[in-house]
């Protein structure tokens, strides 16, 4: 009993250290689960969720391109594809492995992803495979544990209504290069495309739009259970052109079956109408990558359909250029409207003859019945007394040569020799080279979109640009008013006598474009024929008057025809080429005849901004291979 008395004391002060101990150890451990519960709940819920929560950046929704109208002429379909995050894969060769013996991948679609992975960051998804059906999805969901990091996701690719009607005008998108994707991470996300041509590059900056982000549940073999949230970004914005897609698509079709351009534009603010060069291409096998036979076809095709005519194409104008050296003469003084030569048929320089296309002659003639004629002896004479350097100075005034303000990437300047530029070179200019440039021969080359430049100048007397973005998202662009333009400062008296000169050419029957006149009634055309070789001719075909349509169809002379209408208060210009079409007034004047009737009978006033209505789904009148 009394050893009992001893040890309670000792047990008792055990008991307390011990449960004092306790007490403490579970303070300490309750104020840290309330540390960590309460007080610092946000910092482990937020590493509680980067165990199981993915983000990544979701390609943005590529702009829509229309017409004036609101009518799409690029846009977007949706699609889906299998993707793979490198980053939830321990082993991701074996991954890639394992989906092709699921999915087929062609050796091209493994170079591609062999490339990707070897040069993209391990967060950045990688495109296995695009445009999967139902039993591809089937697939990756039925074998998900046994493909870490692949996942079903949606994709869109681009559209192009019109096809080949459209595709040197708007262009095409690619994938970006690996040089972009590593200056910038959001080129190299899956689905992103930059525009490469035409107007999709000229406005990839706004069209491209700003990425996305999505967030995704995962499990412990990296695949999807659900998706969290989604956040598309901010899609590119709508450009609205000028172009009426009703006047391209009769262009094309105008032009089927030929090479040449067509280029039709607001002749008061230099709005481009329609700006068609055939054959085409069908611009959406670019988004995805051209198959070999496609690529190889495009490449033999003696027409070139990858060439863009219109505002690329260089070619000596042929008789067009008359009224640039008509105008030039006038403004300098060289002659005046009233001003006469004799053309016998041909002009005799030195030891060298210059033949008229009218071998008989033409007689005494003055610049208007020149110009109706298309008298070759007057403009020998005319460009004589001008000079090469005024000529050349005129051109540029009138737009034929130099730079055009179109919003456009690729555009030629054209070129039109100077006594300078022969200097340079070396060269001993001579008036038989000026001879040849009078009648648009020699080393002159203009673009189809200058002839239609210096015809609205012609027509206007102003410094009309050729311009083809209507709007940008709400905005409307400069340049869609009369007044946006300055007077070029032209004598009224010179400009009347080209005007009436073009007019007598195609609405009295001495007229080389009396067979193209409109048939509505009190509406006038005016306009110019012409025809250049694109071969040298012998001093003996030209006294011979051979017959050009005899020839090789690849030596037959190029075909062109301008034109306004109408002439009284001039509102459309209209150039037109066929590359060996023989003729201006019988193969190229009916392809203008047409599309100005089209316009004066159109509603070409555009939609509001923003506007947007689908586009039938058009054949390809002259589309090439495609």
């Amino acid at each position: 009993m009394k050893r009992e008395r001893e040890i309670r004391p000792i047990f008792t002060r055990r008991a307390l250290i011990v449960g004092g101990v306790q007490l403490a150890a579970f303070g300490a451990l309750s104020a840290r689960l309330y540390r960590m519960q309460v007080l610092q709940h946000g910092r482990y819920a937020t590493l509680a969720k980067q165990n199981s929560v993915n983000q990544r950046l979701l390609a943005p929704l590529r702009g829509i391109i229309t017409d004036r109208h609101g009518t799409i002429i690029a846009g977007n379909k949706q699609h889906w594809r299998a993707l793979f995050m490198m980053i939830q894969a321990p082993d991701p060769d074996a991954v890639i492995d394992q989906f092709a013996g699921l999915i087929a991948l062609s050796p091209g679609e493994r170079a591609r992803i062999a490339q990707d992975i070897a040069g993209k960051p391990r967060y950045i998804p990688v495109l296995l495979k695009d445009y999967l059906d139902w039993s591809d999805m089937a697939k990756i969901e039925v074998n998900a544990t046994a493909l870490p990091g692949v996942f079903v996701d949606v994709g869109a690719s681009r559209v192009y209504p019109l096809g080949a009607t459209m595709s040197h005008t708007i262009g095409y998108v690619a994938r970006p290069t690996q040089a972009q994707a590593q200056i910038n991470p959001v080129f190299a996300l899956p689905g992103m495309r930059v525009g490469r041509a035409g107007v999709e590059r000229a406005r990839d900056d706004v069209l491209r739009g700003e990425p996305g982000i999505v967030q995704t549940e995962v499990n412990a073999h990296g695949a999807v259970i659900r998706v969290l949230d989604r956040d598309n970004g901010t899609q590119g914005a709508t450009v609205q052109l000028t172009i009426d897609s009703g006047l391209q698509s009769l262009a094309a079709a105008k032009l089927a079956g030929q090479a040449g351009a067509a280029v039709m534009l607001d002749a008061t603010t230099g709005a481009i109408l329609a700006l068609s060069s055939q054959p085409g291409f069908d611009p959406g096998y670019f988004d995805a990558g051209v198959p070999e036979t496609v690529w190889k076809s495009w490449m033999t095709d003696p027409r070139r359909p990858l060439n863009d005519r219109a505002t690329a194409g260089l070619y000596a104008p042929g008789s067009t250029f008359k009224p640039n050296v008509a105008m030039a003469a006038l403004e300098c003084g060289a002659i005046t409207p009233t001003t006469t030569f004799f053309c016998p048929g041909y002009l005799k320089l030195g030891n060298h003859i210059f033949y008229c296309w009218q071998h008989r002659g033409h007689g005494t003639i003055d610049v208007v019945n020149a110009l109706q004629q298309s008298c070759d002896v007057f403009f020998y004479h005319a460009a004589l007394a001008t000079g090469i350097d005024r000529i050349a100075a005129m051109a540029r005034k009138l737009g034929l040569i130099g730079r055009l303000p179109l919003d456009l990437p690729g555009v030629s300047q054209g070129f039109l020799p100077t006594t300078a530029w022969a200097r340079r070179r070396k060269l001993a200019w001579t008036k038989g080279n000026t001879v040849i440039q009078g009648i648009g021969q020699g080393y002159t080359q203009v673009t189809p979109l200058g002839l239609a430049t210096m015809t609205a100048r012609i027509a206007t007397g102003r410094a009309i640009g050729p311009h083809i973005a209507n709007a940008i998202g709400e905005v409307i662009q400069p340049g869609n008013t009369p007044d946006d333009w300055p007077s070029l400062g032209f004598d009224i008296r010179n400009l009347a006598a080209i005007r009436q000169g073009m007019f007598d050419v195609v609405n009295t029957p001495l007229g080389t474009g009396y067979a193209s006149r409109l048939t509505i009634p009190g509406v006038f055309m005016a306009g110019k024929t012409g025809t250049a070789q694109v071969h040298d001719l012998t001093q003996a075909q030209e006294k011979a008057n051979y017959n050009d349509a005899d020839l090789p169809w690849k030596f037959r002379p190029n075909a062109f025809f301008i034109a306004f209408a109408p002439t009284d208060s001039p509102r459309f210009a209209v150039a037109v080429a066929v590359e060996h079409g023989n003729e201006g007034a019988s193969v190229s004047a009916p392809i203008a005849q047409a599309l100005i009737t089209a316009a004066l009978t159109r509603d070409l006033t555009p939609a509001s901004p923003g506007t947007i209505r689908a586009a039938p789904q058009a054949a390809n009148p002259a589309s090439g291979p495609v």
